[in-house]
């Protein structure tokens, strides 16, 4: 996993629904790598929420390549799983323990965040605002691990 620079970001546009140099302004960007490479598998842009003591997450998506919704066989599944715990590691490090809240797309997306990440939805900010605690970061973090690199992209 890696931090990423805007300057690598700026060269990612096509697939990724969003302009993440952008989104870097305000965030900080990590990605999904394969060890040994740099061929980004998801990206995941998170900030810190003093007043919530939560990592939220601005915005994740899993490479064109590994989106089955533009792809009929994802190169790789789980990668929302691991971006995720990425998330939660932050939330972690900076001393909120591991919580995560952010809005889901939709709410095929929040039932799915909620049965599979034993999120919760508390909708006070956004009709699909979801918070996962402590608790249920550390289960992802225990399903979904990773290595972890100061190199940036």
């Amino acid at each position: 996993m890696y931090k990423c620079t805007s300057s690598f970001l700026v060269q990612k546009k096509n697939g990724w629904y969003v302009n993440w140099a952008k989104l870097a302004e305000e965030n900080e960007i990590y990605a999904l790598v394969i060890k040994g490479t740099v061929d980004i598998q998801g990206l995941v842009a998170v900030k810190p929420m003093e007043d919530l003591q939560a990592v939220f997450i601005t915005w994740m998506c899993a490479a064109p390549v590994n989106n089955k919704l533009i792809n009929s066989g994802p190169k790789y599944a789980g990668v929302g799983g691991h971006l995720f715990s990425i998330a939660a590691e932050i939330s972690e490090k900076i001393g909120y323990g591991g919580t995560l809240t952010g809005y889901a797309a939709n709410k095929e997306l929040v039932s799915h965040y909620c049965e599979r990440f034993n999120a919760e939805t508390i909708g006070i900010l956004h009709p699909y605002h979801i918070l996962s605690d402590e608790i249920n970061a550390k289960k992802i973090r225990e399903v979904y691990d990773f290595e972890w690199t100061e190199d940036e992209l």
